[in-house]
């Protein structure tokens, strides 16, 4: 029996027990409702049908859960099973009470058929949904054991071809590694008797080559001479440019010391002039208001250096600020 039919069994006893369970309910609501209407008051007879109705709400919530428990493999422990009972006895009992009363074997025969195939459909039911349960986690377990099965199987065929594949290559690569041995032997043989000719022919023409060694050593030696001497000039040559060119590079960081404490001087003198007589000309007042921003001058006293407005010198500082730090005087001045 497989998964599906397990749960289609399951199915069928869920269907059945609940198709049981609402005809005991709707029979013994019609049968306990008179019972006590008969021992209620008669303005509260509309409440007769609120015990039967309560007392099959209860016998609902044990066959529910006990459903559910089941098919999770639990267990509620005590107070089910009393609960259990408990709402079988009094259903039993309400149903038969009227018979009872009335002394009425028939009747009282008659109205316990609901009741104990309602008890009874409970107990089985709840045997019968644990069965299943185990039925279907060892069916569950069964599958998985013959998916594992399967799917060592698989791996193990994917290896058995992967070594046949592996063994195959090792096969080609050997086979292919001694064609190449094979080869480069052969070539290795060619390449010595080609060897052995070459050698040969070097030894015959070496006696004409010893006549002419001699003038051609002569001729190098000559051009050797002449390469040293060439290369000697080209190095005295190559000398003297370095030596100008590092004077060049002397005279001119020179200049540039020069140039930088001449614009040094300057700004001190301009500093050191005190507060301008008279506005100075906008190209001096810029002079002079770089000379106080890179010194670090307040805007109020460079403004009283050049003679110009707070405003106007206040406008420089920030353009001093957004440009780049300013290399000399002459730069922060322009």
């Amino acid at each position: 029996m497989n998964g599906v039919q397990i749960r289609s069994a399951e199915r069928a006893l869920s269907v059945g027990t609940w198709l049981i369970v609402g005809g005991a309910m709707l029979y013994s609501v019609l049968t306990v409702t008179p019972l006590m209407a008969a021992h209620t008051a008669d303005e509260w007879d509309w409440t007769a049908p609120i015990l039967p109705i309560v007392v099959d709400a209860a016998v609902v919530i044990v066959v529910r859960l006990d459903s559910f428990l089941a098919r999770l493999g639990g267990h509620g422990g005590r107070w089910p099973i009393v609960l259990r009972w408990m709402t079988g006895g009094m259903t039993l009992a309400l149903n038969v009470a009227d018979s009872a009363l009335r002394k009425d074997l028939v009747g009282v025969a008659v109205h316990a058929v609901a009741p104990l195939l309602l008890i009874v459909t409970a107990e089985t039911g709840l045997a019968y949904r644990r069965a299943i349960t185990n039925a279907l986690t060892a069916a569950q377990d069964r599958e998985r054991a013959e998916r594992a099965e399967r799917e060592k199987a698989a791996a193990a065929r994917a290896e058995a071809a992967e070594q046949r594949a592996r063994e195959a290559r090792e096969f080609d690569a050997r086979m292919a590694r001694e064609q190449r041995e094979h080869e480069a032997s052969l070539a290795r043989e060619q390449s010595a008797r080609e060897e052995r000719a070459r050698r040969e022919e070097r030894e015959r023409i070496e006696t004409v080559e010893r006549a002419e060694r001699a003038e051609r050593e002569h001729r190098e030696r000559e051009r050797e001479q002449q390469r040293i001497e060439r290369e000697r000039r080209e190095r005295d040559a190559a000398e003297r440019v370095e030596k100008e060119r590092r004077e060049r590079e002397e005279r001119a960081r020179r200049e540039q010391r020069e140039q930088a404490e001449r614009a040094e001087r300057e700004r001190a003198e301009l500093l050191a002039a005190g507060p301008a007589p008279v506005k100075q000309s906008e190209e001096q007042a810029r002079k002079t208001v770089a000379a106080a921003f890179l010194a670090g001058v307040p805007v109020r006293q460079a403004a009283e250096l050049c003679g110009w407005s707070v405003g106007w010198v206040s406008t420089r500082y920030q353009e001093l600020r957004d440009t780049a730090p300013a290399r000399s005087f002459e730069a922060a001045a322009q």
